[in-house]
């Protein structure tokens, strides 16, 4: 196997985290590549990055309006990306146990709108902010926010062992992060932890949603499949037979309701008992019920 072979075989079995992950990787080396191709070029400024961060004036976002995604993927530097990165993977290996890949694509790219959303409006509305010239968001903070935010409100008592501390509980690790920009917002960036605070409320507030039986994320996921399906590569069609299936069969029926109140009672049972002693404590079985029940959600 080739290493173009060997990359596209990657790319393929990663899942949704794996892959956020490595586009946020590989946009902070793109970063630093363009960075010195326009400085052979006599160009001091990086043009690549100023293209995709996201700016305080709404003048500037007509102009680019991705920006308010694009950012998301962008790092000013290696401990930035590192923090974020090593957060982002923590937080979406306990979300997509309850939760589905899709469902996480939906949490980073919501926290990313809306943590730039309350960045701009913080700028543009509150007269601390007055008279600050030129300002740019940048980096995943917001998008990681949400992502552990959402997965802390869904088990806020889940026991998760940290190197050096022991067994702690998941919403005091959320907790500490929303205290830490609370306490630093007044005396460096604001403007960043102010979009912190707005992934991690989108986060709380999507994961309540959910569990009323409102996803506010869906529309990420249809527009998403629209463009796969107008960009993505036709199905063949099949050759034509002239064998017809007359037989129909009633247990190929969508399940019913009963079914999937069976369902999610075993699921309460089980977020129940992880409540109470962590989970750990859950059977082999009860894990794989519980991860085939996140891929349907």
């Amino acid at each position: 196997m080739t290493t173009k072979e060997q990359i596209i075989y990657k790319y393929k079995t990663a899942n949704v985290l794996e892959k956020l992950i490595g586009l946020n990787v590989i946009m902070f080396v793109l970063t630093y590549v363009f960075r010195a191709l326009f400085f052979l070029m006599g160009i001091e400024t990086n043009l690549f990055l100023e293209w995709l961060v996201f700016p305080k004036d709404l003048g500037d976002f007509v102009f680019k309006p991705w920006s308010i995604v694009t950012y998301a993927f962008l790092h000013a530097g290696f401990l930035h990306i590192l923090f974020n990165m090593i957060i982002l993977y923590f937080g979406g290996q306990q979300f997509l146990t309850f939760y589905s890949g899709k469902k996480l694509l939906n949490y980073y790219i919501l926290g990313a709108i809306f943590g730039a959303l309350i960045y701009m409006l913080s700028y543009n509305l509150f007269p601390a902010f007055s008279g600050i010239g030129k300002s740019y968001l940048i980096g995943a903070s917001a998008t990681v926010m949400a992502v552990f935010i959402g997965i802390s409100t869904k088990v806020p008592n889940l026991s998760v062992r940290l190197f050096l501390i022991g067994n702690i509980k998941l919403w005091w690790i959320a907790a500490f992060f929303v205290l830490m920009d609370i306490i630093q917002m007044p005396f460096d960036n604001p403007g960043g932890h102010l979009a912190h605070l707005g992934g991690a409320f989108i986060g709380y507030f999507y994961t309540k949603q959910l569990d009323n039986g409102n996803d506010i994320g869906k529309w990420i996921e249809n527009l998403i499949t629209g463009f796969q399906q107008l960009f993505g590569s036709k199905p063949k069609r099949k050759s034509k037979t002239t064998m017809k299936t007359v037989y129909k069969n009633k247990t190929y029926k969508k399940t019913s309701k009963a079914d999937q109140d069976d369902k999610q009672k075993r699921i309460d049972e089980i977020l129940d008992k992880i409540s109470q002693s962590g989970y750990e404590s859950l059977t082999k079985e009860e894990k794989d019920f519980l991860f085939n029940a996140g891929n349907d959600i």
